[in-house]
């Protein structure tokens, strides 16, 4: 039996598959399970992917529970990804993918993947067809990859799933894949795509559809949900929460029992720097805007205080990147 009272310790020895017994202050002097050990030493980081004022596209990761959190850059992007606009991006496990992108009438189907443990990008397997902005979620350990702007010869009311396991993409069609997405989303075991309408068949210039991968379903969204849906957005415990930045900054939540949408607090533009992304880790929210300029809320106490909302922070860069979407990864 081994004692340890460092995490980094404990994080070493599970990985060599020591049995072992925890003990100490940090651990409330109890013993705890492996099961255990790794939930309480879990690490999550939040990766954004950038893009300069050139048209550079740039990778940058911060971990937001070291004591002195600040933006790093991630090095060695592939070469042909550095000025691919349009990329779908997404994490499975301890891997990060861009998918596709390039341009509207120049879209690949490539895919790269970064190996965090070996701190390292490979080419993966070609999706079945091109795509440019899709939208990219996990679901039950896959990749899918719906949607998005492609060349005349892609099809683009399709989507594509991806195995690690196998390293391979699996076609998909239905007319109600819609091309045209602006943001995607992950609740309730359903994948919600919200769309850019057409001006000249619908009143509202957005809507959403629904794709359950379990059962293969495809529906309309609801409408009362779509309306406030105008702006980035993430689920925390259950609870889907929209950054609405029409006018100003402002948190929405949707109160799905009572079907409405309620403003949760207006935040400040000198600190979120819109345009922003959100992600989330376990009940906190992360504002991530121009040049990664991070706002850090903590939604349990969200309805606590009257007025403009002021976080906690982390410190973005000197350029004024604006960051195309934000993604996290537990380790």
């Amino acid at each position: 039996m081994l004692i340890v009272s460092k995490k980094k310790s404990a994080i070493k020895l599970l990985q060599t598959g020591v049995e072992l017994t925890v003990v100490g202050s940090g651990w409330n002097g109890r013993e705890s399970n492996v099961a255990d050990i790794m939930h309480s030493l879990s690490e999550t980081w939040i990766y954004a992917l950038c893009c300069d004022k050139y048209g550079k596209i740039w990778f940058y990761v911060v971990d937001p529970n070291e004591s002195q959190r600040r933006w790093k850059c991630v090095p060695g992007l592939p070469a042909r990804a550095l000025n691919k606009t349009g990329m779908g991006f997404e994490v499975l496990g301890k891997k990060v993918y861009l998918l596709g992108g390039g341009g509207w009438l120049e879209a690949t189907n490539e895919a790269f993947c970064y190996d965090v443990s070996r701190n390292s990008w490979t080419q993966v397997a070609y999706m079945s067809t091109a795509r440019y902005d899709s939208a990219c979620q996990v679901y039950d350990g896959k990749i899918y990859a719906i949607g998005g702007l492609a060349s005349t010869r892609s099809d683009p009311y399709s989507w594509d799933v991806f195995d690690p396991h196998t390293n391979c993409w699996e076609f998909h069609s239905n007319d109600c894949a819609v091309p045209e997405v602006e943001d995607s989303v992950v609740l309730d075991g359903k994948i919600y795509i919200r769309c850019q309408a057409s001006a000249s068949t619908m009143s509202s210039p957005f809507y959403a559809v629904v794709y359950e991968p379990s059962s293969g379903m495809w529906q309309r969204a609801d409408a009362d949900m779509v309306s406030g849906w105008q702006g980035p957005a993430v689920v925390v415990d259950g609870t889907l929460y929209v950054l609405d930045q029409s006018s100003g900054t402002k948190l929405m939540m949707w109160q799905k029992d009572k079907r409405e949408w309620v403003a949760v607090k207006r935040l400040s533009t000198l600190l979120t720097k819109p345009p922003c992304q959100l992600a989330a880790i376990g009940k906190k929210l992360f504002i991530v805007g121009r040049g990664l300029s991070t706002v850090v809320l903590d939604t349990s106490q969200t309805g606590s205080v009257e007025g403009a909302m002021v976080g906690t922070s982390i410190p973005g860069l000197i350029t004024a990147d604006k960051v195309l979407n934000c993604k996290c990864q537990t380790l």
